[in-house]
């Protein structure tokens, strides 16, 4: 399977464990010309924007590792553009899933 194809079945595991946890998906892979989040879920009136890392083991670190400061920046800004193109008027926050392991077990979560 190709990282490609890996990444994208890490993300749609982690909208099922966000699901069971009680939250709605409001989308996955948004995209622009200039940004992208993994997923975007709300739970208790509270926007999460999701960035999903998965390593298949923790020998280079987990993935929580790879947020880097630079990535955070990223988030943030996509975070603020789907909040303005949405018209999101409720709180909202930056939130990381780690999934370690070729069985897409969860090793941390925005719980």
């Amino acid at each position: 399977m190709s990282n490609y194809h890996v990444g994208h079945k890490a993300e749609k595991d982690a909208a099922e464990y966000l699901i069971s946890h009680g939250y709605s998906i409001r989308g996955m892979n948004w995209k622009t010309r200039y940004c992208e989040i993994d997923i975007v879920a709300e739970k208790d009136r509270t926007m999460y924007f999701v960035e999903v890392k998965y390593r298949k083991n923790n020998l280079q670190g987990s993935g929580f590792d790879y947020i880097t400061s630079k990535k955070l920046q990223q988030m943030s800004f996509a975070a603020e553009m789907w909040v303005q193109q949405n018209r999101w008027d409720g709180p909202y926050q930056l939130s990381g899933l780690s999934i370690d392991g070729e069985s897409f077990t969860f090793v941390d979560c925005i719980d």
